[in-house]
This record gives structure tokens, C-alpha cells and sequence, in this order.
């Protein structure tokens, strides 16, 4: 059985996975901004939570439908190499961005057939229709695992799901917290500004992943 202190790297590992997923610009923080500007932070949050339930529902399923599937020595490297290439694209796509994105058309035509009418439900379909979410969870949870940052138990998986929950769901505290002050002020250069910052990040965790490889090939 894992002690508290075996599990503390698991919940900080998805505590910051979390956030980090949560900060660079989307659809959700959009609609949480420009939502909380105008109906206050209640909706606001409950749109954020409700994007929370779903990236937690992905992660979970990835965790306990996926990982399974790494355990050999070359496919944990192979995983290892991924994510370098995921992390780096994804730290210089934050970095660089230029606009703000909108909503995909494959998700904008989810959202009309399945026409959400809550704040919490609103946030809940935006994650669903974007079923890259699965596959960028899935690629992680992998890493994770390649990393040995989570363990195979199912005590370290559902820890580092409760971690990637309480980091999204701080991120969008905060955010709707904001928005709801700044009565129209929070403005998209901001929101670039923050994409920026989060990119930046990413880049240097990708320089970590790579140390890593260049030190595993050098010992080899």
C-alpha cells in the first residue's frame, strides 16, 4: 500500500499538469472570460467547473483504459520521445500564438446538436467535442508513467487524477474570479500574455525531457 508521502508526487505531478493544461488560451477560457465580464463569477466558474469534469473523465479514461498498454522497456521509450515532440510543439504553438482561437467547427456542431442551456454544461460539451483532449491525455499519461512519475497502482493513478482536478480547477477559480472584476477589462492581450508565459514553460519542461533522453542514450 502507498503512504501519503509515495503519493505526494503523484498529486503534484497532476496538480501541475493541470494547470499547465488549463492557463494557455482556449475556447473555455474565452467564454470564461468574456462570460464572467458580463454574468458574473458564479457562471463563469460553473462553466470552468464543468470543463473540469470532462478533462478529469478523459484523463481517468486514459489512465485506466490506455496506460496498460505502455509497459514494455522500448514502448515507454518510444512514449519518451513523443512526448518531447508533443511538449516542444505545443510550448512553441503557446509561445508564439498571435490570436485568440476559436471554436472548432466539429466542436461548434456538437454544441448545436447537443445546444447546452447551463454555464456548467456549456464547459462540460466544449471539452467533449474536442475528442484530441482523449488522445493528448492518453499520450501524457503514458509519459507520466515513462517517467515514473505515476506508478502502476491504482492508488498513484487516482491521486495524480485528483491533482490534475485541484490544478484545472484552481486555474479556473482564479480566472472567473478576475474576469468577474474586471467588468470588461481583462483583455484578449492579456489572455496572450498568459498563453505566452505558459508556452514558455512548457519549453523548459521539454528541455527536462530532453535532458532525460540524452542522458539515458549517453549511459546506453
Amino acid at each position: 500500500m502507498s503512504t501519503p508521502a509515495e503519493l505526494l508526487i503523484p498529486w503534484l505531478t497532476g496538480a501541475i499538469c493541470g494547470l499547465l493544461v488549463s492557463v494557455p488560451v482556449g475556447p473555455i477560457n474565452v467564454t470564461i472570460v468574456n462570460e464572467g465580464a458580463q454574468r458574473g463569477f458564479r457562471w463563469a466558474f460553473l462553466i470552468g467547473l464543468g470543463s473540469v469534469a470532462m478533462e478529469v473523465l478523459y484523463c481517468a479514461a486514459a489512465f485506466t483504459g490506455f496506460s496498460e498498454l505502455f509497459n514494455s522497456r522500448e514502448i515507454k521509450a518510444t512514449m519518451e520521445l513523443i512526448s518531447f515532440l508533443l511538449v516542444l510543439f505545443l510550448g512553441f504553438k503557446y509561445l508564439l500564438a498571435q490570436t485568440l482561437p476559436g471554436t472548432p467547427k466539429s466542436a461548434a456542431r456538437i454544441e448545436q446538436r447537443l445546444h447546452p442551456h447551463t454555464a456548467f454544461m456549456t464547459g462540460f460539451v466544449r471539452v467533449l467535442a474536442n475528442p484530441l483532449v482523449l488522445l493528448f491525455w492518453i499520450t501524457l499519461s503514458a509519459t507520466m508513467i515513462a517517467h515514473e512519475w505515476v506508478d502502476t497502482t491504482w492508488a498513484s493513478k487516482g491521486t495524480y487524477v485528483a491533482g490534475v482536478a485541484a490544478g484545472a480547477l484552481a486555474w479556473f477559480v482564479l480566472l472567473s474570479f478576475i474576469a468577474s472584476r474586471g467588468h470588461g477589462k481583462f483583455s484578449a492581450q492579456t489572455l496572450l500574455r498568459m498563453s505566452k508565459i505558459s508556452g514558455a514553460i512548457l519549453l523548459l519542461v521539454a528541455c527536462g525531457i530532453g535532458y532525460r533522453l540524452v542522458a539515458l542514450l549517453a549511459r546506453r
